[in-house]
């Protein structure tokens, strides 16, 4: 009931004469949202944990979450991605990413995520994906500035497989847009530090490349140089794949869906 309420961001506190006459101001709006996310986390302690099996290539997924559906500083990619179950994780993967964005919101609120596909309920093959089958696996959307230098959601709907089929040229823009990079490594900083507070870790991260020696000259360039291992992706992606690492996850009985 409580993740229902506050991933309606949009309605959570709608307007009202109450709300008028003591004309509450968006910051105070910000702040009773950021603390319902801070209750929502902390409620998801007492939920039963997930259980994963297999590797991310090949495997499964008991009890799985989806991601928190949205907040002050992050969307989904698509509601239909939602809505055909395709944004579940291992319950310990969905408190890592809802405290990065908690973290991201009190430090950066002026910036703004988008998360994409990270996996079916029960696991199993998720196409086109060759990973993200046993709950460890997340995609986000980079962020990105607009001509005006603010922080806005990445462009995304059918035309473009809900940002999934978006290349950015070499000099990482995409028609008025581009990466923001410095939110981008506050992300991938954030991420690592909820993981370990979580007892889990990054195993590896998907990028194009050619982009990152950009996040290595930003402020957080050394921190991702000694503790984030990439993997190559195609060149000019408009996403970050993580995949997380969880000791626990059992290594047979797995069902590759």
């Amino acid at each position: 009931m409580l993740q229902q309420w506050f991933s309606t961001r949009s309605r959570l506190i709608s307007p009202s004469p109450l709300r008028r006459t003591f004309a509450i101001s968006k910051a105070t709006d910000d702040m009773i949202r950021i603390a319902l996310f801070s209750l929502l986390i902390s409620s998801s302690a007492y939920s039963k944990e997930s259980v994963c099996y297999g590797t991310p290539g090949m495997g499964r997924l008991e009890g799985g979450v989806r991601l928190p559906h949205s907040g002050i500083n992050f969307a989904p990619y698509s509601e239909v991605g939602i809505s055909l179950g395709r944004t579940y994780v291992h319950s310990s993967v969905k408190k890592t990413v809802a405290v990065a964005y908690l973290s991201l919101a009190n430090m950066y609120p002026d910036k703004f995520y988008v998360y994409g596909e990270s996996g079916y309920m029960t696991g199993g093959l998720i196409k086109p994906h060759r990973t993200h089958k046993n709950g460890l696996s997340v995609d986000f959307m980079v962020p990105v500035l607009n001509l005006n230098g603010k922080s806005v959601p990445l462009p995304a709907g059918p035309f473009n497989q809900y940002g999934y089929d978006i290349e950015f040229n070499s000099s990482a823009q995409y028609e008025s847009y581009r990466i923001d990079f410095e939110a981008l490594a506050e992300h991938l900083h954030s991420l690592h530090a909820a993981a370990s507070k979580n007892k889990i870790g990054i195993s590896r991260v998907i990028f194009d490349p050619a982009f990152i020696p950009m996040l290595y000259n930003t402020k957080r360039g050394k921190f991702i140089k000694r503790n984030i291992v990439f993997i190559k992706a195609r060149p000019g992606f408009a996403m970050m794949s993580i995949i997380m690492s969880i000791f626990l996850c059992h290594a047979k009985n797995f069902n590759d869906g």
